[in-house]
């Protein structure tokens, strides 16, 4: 039996540290454990892919936590079945021990692990759903109070109308129309096109 470990952060930004601990603490070889940072929306993820071409029947998974495995409550269920039903592998997720399989293998204690599984994937998604609508709350309120999101925007400099001008009649080239106006190649062509909207207006 191979004992392996599946760690996942959201972004980057996060820090896996405490799932590590927790994979240390249950003795997990540390060339088994698997740690993917993107979001667990789905399953189509490099590291998780490649912990599911090794493990075996009779191997042991552990994770943290039941959302550390997914957010999906319909994948977080298919692929709970088919590790533990298909593969024939045993999971403990270690912050709740109800839903460690070794010990449930009569009918009445698979009945009870499904149904505690099924109720915190439903958990699990529901609070992401949340959270989504939160920030869309968050970014309404801020836009409403006049908060600006995105680059700020670069306003075209007193002189760029003259430029512009000398630009059109070819006294001046590009880079001394980038030069005198202190704007990048992007800026300055988007402001010349403000620029001739407005003169045709």
């Amino acid at each position: 039996m191979n004992i392996y470990g599946y760690v996942r952060v959201s972004s980057t930004d996060q820090n896996e540290d405490r799932q590590l601990i927790a994979m240390q603490e249950k003795e997990v070889p540390e060339k088994n454990i698997f740690i993917d940072k993107q979001s667990g929306k789905d399953f189509e993820r490099p590291q998780y892919q490649k912990m599911m071409k090794k493990i075996k029947p009779g191997d042991l998974l552990y994770i943290l936590s039941i959302d550390r495995l997914g957010r999906n409550y319909e994948e977080i269920q298919r692929q709970w079945r088919y590790l533990t039903k298909e593969i024939g592998v045993d999971i403990c997720v270690i912050d709740m021990p109800i839903l460690d399989t070794r010990p449930y293998k009569d009918l009445l204690g698979t009945f009870i692990s499904d149904l505690f599984l099924a109720v915190l994937s439903f958990v699990a998604e529901n609070e992401r759903d949340n959270i989504k609508k939160r920030q869309a709350q968050g970014i309404a309120a801020a836009k409403a109070r006049g908060v600006k999101f995105g680059r700020p925007v670069i306003e075209a400099p007193e002189n760029f109308a003259d430029v512009a001008k000398d630009f059109h009649r070819g006294k001046i080239k590009l880079a001394e129309a980038m030069e005198l106006t202190g704007l990048s190649k992007t800026t300055f062509y988007r402001r010349l096109r403000e620029y001739e909207l407005q003169s045709k207006g």
